[in-house]
């Protein structure tokens, strides 16, 4: 019988961390979206929060995009190391195994 991991609440309206899910990560209540795919659509993609609520994450209430908004600002150091540490772990896997990897950025081939 599996058990169940200990979510914890945050100070945030809306936003949680569940051991063992993400991570450990802050995420959005209910949801596998992490605060710093808010943060990203906003700061990588240039969307407003009424357009990440609208087009980027439709299920979502302008409620929980300013919420992880919040979140991400007051811990941005934080969840800016871990993204940096992903990014770098990435990075490493891409130089030690080249023959697992495509590239299909730039693909026009279509199967």
């Amino acid at each position: 019988m599996a058990t169940e991991a200990a979510t914890t609440e945050t100070e945030y309206a809306h936003i949680v961390r569940t051991e063992g899910m993400l991570d450990g990560e802050p995420r959005l209540a209910g949801t596998r979206i992490r605060v710093r795919d808010i943060a990203a659509a906003r700061d990588v993609a240039g969307l407003t929060p009424e357009e990440i609520a609208t087009t980027a994450y439709p299920d979502l209430k302008l409620a929980h995009i300013y919420a992880a908004l919040a979140y991400y600002e007051d811990h941005r150091a934080d969840i800016d190391a871990v993204a940096q540490s992903e990014a770098q772990r990435v990075e490493q896997f891409l130089q030690e195994h080249p023959e697992l990897v495509r590239d299909v950025r730039g693909s026009t081939h279509q199967e």
